[in-house]
């Protein structure tokens, strides 16, 4: 069984995808990584099969046609991770938001335990780097806010910086899955802690990208405000169809 599969989803990453691939494979711990581009016009997928033969059999690429949500692209990287084999299964962007360095805490933390190792930004304050005080303010209250509506013990609700370990995975039903957008980060980790996994937040320090332009949008905030509460009210009056 392979161990560690990274995924990333990309539309017009070209100025960052050949640095972030890079990092990721010059690891300490042996980390494979799944791009999963959804038919990035700069041409993103083709720096990634330029680099392919320079590492075989560790860098994996999906193209799809068009953009089609942040959530379908981790929805069809889980499901070719669980077909490949791979034990442990991250989410992380592509911009260095995420810093590469921080995936061997996070499998350190569910090689310790942990069914899902959570990148926080909130753990322990607010460790945001170059963001405008409008969007730390609109990030740390929208994970607040679906704490307080969902009652999971977890800071860093909208994190998209995550480790899943294959059983979590395999236990939730992937077709399921309903918001596309960043709340999809929100019920995935939802329907997680409704089947009783340990989630563990690790801290980190996420720092606003550097090149490239930001995926964020007034739709992708109005569907984590309302489908929280969907979701919560769901859960409540139908668990079990819910978690089906």
């Amino acid at each position: 069984m392979n161990e560690n599969l990274v995924i990333v989803p990309t539309y017009n990453e070209i100025e960052n995808i050949e640095a972030i691939i890079k990092c990721v494979l010059g690891l300490n711990v042996s980390f494979n990584i799944l791009i999963v581009d959804d038919g990035s016009p700069d041409g993103t997928a083709n720096v990634v099969k330029k680099l392919m033969p320079e590492f075989p059999d560790r860098i994996f690429l999906i193209e799809r046609a068009g953009k089609q949500g942040l959530g379908t692209a981790y929805i069809t990287g889980f499901k070719w991770g669980l077909e490949n084999n791979y034990s442990y299964i991250y989410e992380m962007d592509a911009d260095f938001s995420h810093n590469p360095n921080d995936l061997v805490r996070l499998y350190d933390a569910c090689k310790n335990g942990a069914d899902v190792a959570v990148g926080s930004r909130y753990k322990t304050g607010v460790n945001v780097v170059n963001w405008p005080m409008s969007r730390i303010l609109l990030s740390y209250g929208a994970s607040k806010y679906v704490r307080f509506i969902t009652r999971m013990k977890v800071n860093d609700t909208t994190a998209g910086f995550v480790c899943y370990t294959r059983k979590v995975l395999e236990t939730i039903n992937l077709d399921s899955i309903k918001m596309i957008g960043y709340a999809f980060q929100i019920e995935m980790k939802f329907k997680a802690w409704l089947f009783g996994f340990n989630i563990e937040e690790v801290n980190i320090i996420f720092t606003d990208r550097q090149k490239g332009s930001s995926k964020m949008n007034g739709g992708i905030i109005g569907e984590a405000i309302f489908g929280v509460i969907k979701m919560k009210l769901q859960s409540i009056f139908n668990k079990k169809k819910y978690l089906s």
